[in-house]
């Protein structure tokens, strides 16, 4: 029982990262996004 919990646990920690990494990458290029757009609006 105690590895089935801590296998859980180990699951749920990646699973978070995983999400905490994909929102980062996500605000990065909504950033790049954002700053293409003003460089296209100052031509």
């Amino acid at each position: 029982m105690k590895s089935l919990s801590t296998l859980f646990i180990a699951v749920a920690l990646l699973l978070l990262a995983g999400c905490n990494t994909v929102k980062g990458v996500g605000q990065d290029l909504q950033k790049a996004g954002e700053t293409i757009e003003d460089a296209v609006k100052k031509k």
